[in-house]
């Protein structure tokens, strides 16, 4: 078995690391048995490019429980955890390539070594194995299913393909799933983004003014999470619908340059390019602390930044410090830009992960199922997926709730009730 990990004498710290979150992952314990019984992935090749953390990792043993064989690479340089990695290689005999801090040669070698074993079947976060598949490894496609895509930024990029009619194989959107989207983005990213910048800096948040940039699901995380830790919060937005929820949820909103002036901690959250530019670097106070919860490392233009300083150096542990000509104010980049959640802290809780990754071993059987039927395109996940989860997650909390009497299924399909 090939494999490229940082050392697999980590695997025993791994394993229990990989226990730990499961006891925290039901829903997937219970698809796992479900799997292993019916093997509705048998003889089905799965390539995964995700986040390599202990939640991932009971993904993996998933899908190899219900017959598929897979191979996993990293989806950002810096969220592998190594020895997690290593107890996959070792303990459940996955092969794969990871290892955190990896240059950009290394991971585009690691993910092509994963598209080399000809998966059936992409699992993306960010949509990279897609995007290798439309450039470099055009000649695998036509023994390919479909694929699917976890994150907000892989999708807006799927659906850029499918509008152009470029897209070659069918991808269901995971990220669109209610029990994806409204827990992990919102719950996940706003708890993990704050744990990290804590992490990273043991800054205090109460009395600090944070900056979010971006107020989708995850912008709204991060908001209450941040307000929760008794921090006064600015939200930055060009969306004027999501700009006027977070007024009536009680923020101040303003454009980035202005709020430049005020934060103490900036996050960006957004999915696009150069949110926080060099004019807003020029405003920012003197040990301002500015990192990126979005999937890429753009949303913060360190290019600009760079150019602008004299001098930078790594402070402490994922916290690099620019001291910017002239004037000598400092301003801290966490993590180089990348995702923080996952740079500096463990990424999101199992709890929430537990849907998101049920999410994406349903997204499989189903795409093995149907797959071959459907057209290139991107898909949302089903319905009735979608309710079967949040319903095995709400047995798992202990949580009952009413179902529809036979009168009230037939009202409701009515028209001839009137006031």
């Amino acid at each position: 078995m090939d494999y490229d990990v940082k050392d697999l004498g980590l695997a025993k710290s791994g394993a229990l690391r990989i226990e730990w979150a499961a006891r925290n992952m039901p829903v997937l314990k219970l698809i796992r048995e479900r799997f292993a019984k019916d093997k509705p992935l048998k003889g089905i090749r799965v390539g995964c490019c995700l986040h390599v953390t202990t939640e991932t990792a009971n993904l993996m043993e998933t899908l190899k429980a219900g017959g598929a064989t897979v191979a996993l690479c990293a989806s950002n340089p810096l969220s592998t955890q190594d020895d997690v990695a290593a107890s996959l290689v070792t303990n459940t005999k996955i092969p794969v390539f990871s290892i955190k801090g990896e240059d950009h040669d290394t991971y585009y070698r690691h993910l092509h070594a994963v598209l080399g074993m000809k998966p059936h079947i992409t699992m993306d976060d960010g949509a990279d194995l897609v995007s290798a598949l439309h450039t470099t490894h055009r000649e695998q496609v036509k023994g390919m299913i479909g694929g699917t895509e976890e994150t907000t930024t892989g999708v807006i990029r799927l659906r850029s393909l499918a509008e152009q009619k470029k897209l070659l194989f069918p991808v269901i959107a995971v990220n669109d799933a209610c029990t994806k989207h409204y827990f992990d983005n919102k719950y996940g990213t706003g708890q993990s983004s704050i744990d990290g910048i804590l992490r990273a800096t043991n800054v205090l948040m109460a009395g600090a003014t944070l900056v979010v940039c971006g107020y989708g699901q995850c912008g709204r995380g991060v908001a209450a999470r941040a307000q929760g830790a008794g921090a006064n919060v600015i939200v930055t937005e060009v969306d004027p619908l999501k700009a006027l929820e977070a007024v009536m949820d009680g923020y101040r909103v303003m454009p980035i340059v202005k709020a430049a002036a005020q934060g103490d901690i900036f996050v960006t959250v957004t999915g696009d390019c150069a949110v926080i530019d060099q004019a807003a670097f020029e405003k920012m106070k003197d040990g301002a602390i500015v990192c990126n919860s979005g999937h890429f490392d753009v949303e913060i233009n360190l290019k600009a930044l760079k150019k602008m300083s004299s001098k930078v150096r790594e402070i402490r542990p994922f916290v690099q410090e620019y001291t910017l000509k002239g004037s000598g104010r400092k301003i801290n980049v966490l993590g180089e830009g990348r995702l923080i959640n996952l740079a500096a802290a463990e990424g999101h809780p199992s709890m929430v992960m537990d849907m998101s990754f049920a999410n994406q071993a349903l997204a499989t059987a189903f795409m093995v199922d149907k797959g071959r039927t459907l057209e290139k395109n991107v898909y949302s996940m089903p319905c009735e997926i979608d309710q079967e989860i949040a319903r095995l997650k709400l047995k798992s909390m202990g949580v009952e709730i009413d179902t529809l009497t036979a009168q009230q299924k037939k009202y409701l399909a009515s028209w001839e009730a009137g006031t």
